[in-house]
């Protein structure tokens, strides 16, 4: 049987997670591609952009029209299956052209013998 949120997992995962976020809104490529499973099988798919593997991934990311992201994130909830797969979810506030606006990600995590590395992300801002 696979054990759901050992406590010393959830907490490598979360740890893992608030690196991400830093780099995310501190437009911190290197930490962020280094975060995510360099792989051509990796999805993010974001509030405009549908991307299919880390090449995709680190050009948008490069080439992002705003790189600056600030926003308020709530509701974290890391789940943990076993030793080395791990869901993230959040909500976010953030002000978007002078507009609040409120998003969800989420994210899955899977730990390869290089470490933890996010295989699925999703992220979506709710309608106005």
């Amino acid at each position: 049987m696979t054990q759901v949120n050992d406590f010393s997992i959830v907490a490598e995962v979360t740890d893992l997670y608030l690196q991400y976020e830093e780099a995310l809104c501190n437009n911190n490529l290197e930490v962020m591609d280094g975060l995510f499973w360099d792989a051509a099988e990796v999805v993010r798919f974001g509030v405009t952009e549908n991307l299919y593997g880390s090449d995709e991934i680190r050009n948008f990311r490069q080439n992002r029209p705003n790189p600056k992201i600030e926003r308020e994130i709530s509701n974290l909830k890391v789940v943990t299956f076993g030793k080395d797969t791990a869901t993230v979810t959040l909500e976010f506030r953030r002000i978007i052209n002078g507009i609040e606006r409120y998003g969800r990600q989420s994210q899955t995590w899977c730990r390869f013998s290089e470490g933890w590395k996010v295989v699925s992300a999703h992220v979506s801002l709710l309608p106005v």
